[in-house]
């Protein structure tokens, strides 16, 4: 008797499905904390590091080696850390806030609203500072900023000398013509969001943004001690014991391009509301995940990087999430969250933002973890 056609067809699905090769599993818990080990056991690598997972209401946070190398203390979500340019996306948080209001436009130029500085910058808007496509020098690469680094690097620095630094330095492009990563361009989004209210920067972020969202562990120094406890920062050679520079830059030289201090647990709440469309409205959400291709951030984050208005997309091998990244001495940073806000992850390793292999290392795990969060 010949088997029936329903027959023939089963058995033939049965023999391919026994024949095609296994679908790939994505990555797993125990892939992220090897890639972690692995950052921290490398030649030049971080003394230690922590990854947090939040998926709606659920925290998970992972953790290699020491947050403080003298007592051997692991890191963790509550310790307090330099968050470097991730203070970039609170800067735009509080300008989009203002644009919500109705205090700002994106399209307003540094000449209506700050006329004293450098003439050669006045037609710059603010969208193109948000998004670094400004051409404004970055004082980062300036003779003053090296000069301050070598010979005060704990001594105070108000934002007016900071522009004094690239103030006759010509732009380094037409705005809007170009991308380039500039953190002067954050400098000046915070004397933007001062004129326009009368009120000093940092209580502005307190007000718009902290307060909000509940960041009780969030702040804006002006000088170098950090709260306790926190994860220590280090610059560590191949040889050497790792040297502690937690708190030898006054973070007053960074201002409202990277002086916020904040905790791992804080961090993923900042990004979820930012990204969740709590500090302003979806229209403008809208606005500002509009992306210059190409444009990465500092360091580069996992995947494909896209620059929006103080936001950046990454779009992985797994999907994409929207966030920044830091860079700072002693502290190399990344916070993302998902288009909702309703899913988010920080990485912290406490080095400044490494080369070559070592950054790919830093990127790869950064992929992982966002594989992790976006798993069904």
């Amino acid at each position: 008797m010949r088997p029936s056609r329903a027959v023939l067809i089963t058995a033939l699905a049965v023999l391919a499905a026994a024949a095609a090769p296994a679908a790939a599993a994505g990555p797993t818990r125990a892939d992220l904390q090897r890639q972690l080990d692995s950052l921290v056991a490398a030649e030049g690598g971080p003394p230690g590091a922590i990854v947090t997972l939040r998926r709606g209401p659920h925290l998970t946070a992972f953790t290699a080696g020491r947050a403080n190398v003298e007592t051997g203390s692991e890191p963790r979500t509550t310790d307090h850390m330099r968050i470097a340019s991730i203070a970039k996306a609170f800067s735009g948080a509080v300008a989009l806030h203002l644009v919500a209001r109705g205090k700002l436009d994106l399209g307003d130029r540094i000449r209506e609203l700050l006329p004293q500085l450098p003439r050669p910058w006045s037609a710059v808007r603010l969208r193109q500072l948000l998004n670094h496509t400004s051409g404004l020098p970055d004082y980062t690469e300036s003779d003053g900023f090296r000069e301050q680094f070598e010979d005060d690097p704990q001594g105070y620095v108000p934002p007016a000398k900071i522009i004094g630094w690239v103030e006759d330095d010509p732009l380094e492009f037409d705005p809007g013509s170009e991308y380039r990563y500039s953190n002067t361009d954050n400098i000046v989004v915070g004397l933007m969001a001062e004129r326009v209210t009368g009120r000093p920067y940092g209580d502005l972020l307190r007000k718009i943004v902290f307060d909000p969202l509940g960041l009780a562990q969030t702040s804006f120094p002006v000088d170098p001690p950090l709260p306790e406890p926190f994860i220590h920062g280090y610059v560590v050679t191949p040889g050497t014991a790792p040297q502690d520079v937690s708190t030898f830059l006054s973070p007053s030289g960074a201002w409202a391009s990277g002086a916020i201090v904040s905790t791992p647990g804080d961090l993923g709440k900042f990004i979820r509301g930012y990204l969740g469309a709590r500090l302003f409205p979806a229209w403008l959400q809208r606005r500002q995940l509009r992306f210059v291709e190409g444009g990465e951030s500092s360091p580069p984050g996992p995947g494909a990087n896209s620059a929006g208005l103080a936001v950046f997309s990454y779009r992985t091998k797994c999907g994409t999430v929207f966030g920044h990244t830091g860079n700072f001495p002693g502290y190399v940073q990344f916070a993302a969250a998902t288009r909702d806000g309703r899913r988010a992850v920080t990485t912290s390793l406490n080095i400044p933002a490494p080369s070559g292999e070592l950054l790919s290392q830093v990127r790869a795990m950064q992929e992982t973890a966002v594989c992790l969060l976006l798993r069904r």
